[in-house]
């Protein structure tokens, strides 16, 4: 099993990024998907979360009304859009998948990171 994290990049504060997460050997939709970030000398922290039975969605304070998490079934692929981007923003995002259809259950699979850099 391989998770894929992809689309970050350098933007300025302000920007847009679209993260990306797909999946080799095992389907998203079977599972609630997160993404976490980790920034510089700080611990690693949760975003966002997709839950599988009702795609009901939740959010960090620190994002909340800035990003937005969405799967596309389909493509077997789970986004997380980023609006409004900040300095605090910077780091390298995670998606996971978790071991079961809600945002509660625990951690099955960690992906690679992609990095995020945003530029005041």
């Amino acid at each position: 099993v391989q998770l894929q994290a992809s689309g970050g990049g350098l933007v300025q504060a302000g920007g847009s990024l679209r993260l990306s997460c797909t999946a080799i050997g095992f389907t998203l939709d079977s599972v609630a998907i997160s993404w976490f970030r980790q920034a510089p000398g700080k611990e690693r922290e949760g975003v966002s979360c997709i839950s599988k039975d009702d795609g009901s969605a939740s959010y960090d304070d620190f994002v909340k009304g800035r990003f937005t998490i969405s799967r596309d079934n389909a493509k077997n692929t789970v986004y997380l859009q980023m609006d409004s981007l900040k300095p605090e923003d910077t780091a390298v995002y995670y998606c996971v998948a978790a071991g079961g259809s809600s945002c509660e259950h625990g951690v099955q699979y960690w992906g690679n990171g992609t990095q995020v850099t945003v530029s005041s």
